[in-house]
């Protein structure tokens, strides 16, 4: 009795080890192949070789992973045989989530430094932008750069707006906002008849 009490605990933990590593196989060789066909980058042949290669070693892991237990018992087999399907049908059906989550998170941070280059920007432009509206000799001396009636003025505040709105959201369009606010107000400053060195 105790023999076959051994035999299958030594069995169960054959079925769950072998299990989890066909699953993981499975689902991970599944993800990476739809990965690749929604990306679908490069050129033809090099993804018809990473197809090759994905399909080969998640194979050569989960092909042992399902016969050896197949082997000591036809009924673990078809249960595993039953777990790898439904791991391979969620990957496929879950890899757009996942992919669109991992390139989120990729943009974000090839989008950090941007974003930190944009705000010491728009703090230059806005110190510059400041003086006009504070100090009395630059207000005397160049009116058209607070007179809001003036196109170049009225873009400069509409640029200026924009861009402070999309800092506060941390927007990906924050970095061009920043620029088009630096244009806007050069264009202003040229058209206002500010000598280059005065910036």
């Amino acid at each position: 009795m105790a023999a076959i009490a051994e035999s299958l605990f030594q069995g169960a933990w054959v079925l769950l080890l072998c299990g989890s590593v066909l699953v993981v196989s499975v689902a991970a060789t599944v993800f990476q192949v739809r990965r690749r066909s929604l990306a679908g980058a490069g050129r033809e042949p090099e993804r018809s070789d990473q197809l090759f290669w994905d399909l080969f070693l998640g194979s050569a892991v989960a092909l042992p992973a399902l016969l050896i237990p197949t082997l000591s018992s036809p009924v673990a087999g078809l249960f595993l045989t039953g777990a790898a399907v439904a791991s391979g049908v969620a990957a496929y059906r879950g890899s757009p989530r996942i992919a669109a989550r991992l390139s989120a998170r990729r943009q974000s941070r090839e989008y950090l430094p941007l974003y930190t280059a944009a705000q010491a920007e728009h703090s230059m432009l806005l110190e510059r932008w400041r003086r006009y509206e504070l100090d009395p000799a630059y207000c005397i001396d160049f009116p058209a750069m607070t007179d809001v009636r003036l196109p170049h003025t009225a873009a400069v505040i509409k640029a200026m707006r924009e861009a402070e709105q999309l800092r506060a959201a941390r927007h990906q369009e924050y970095p061009p906002a920043v620029e088009r606010f630096g244009r806007a107000l050069a264009a202003a400053e040229q058209a206002a008849g500010i000598p280059a060195q005065g910036h």
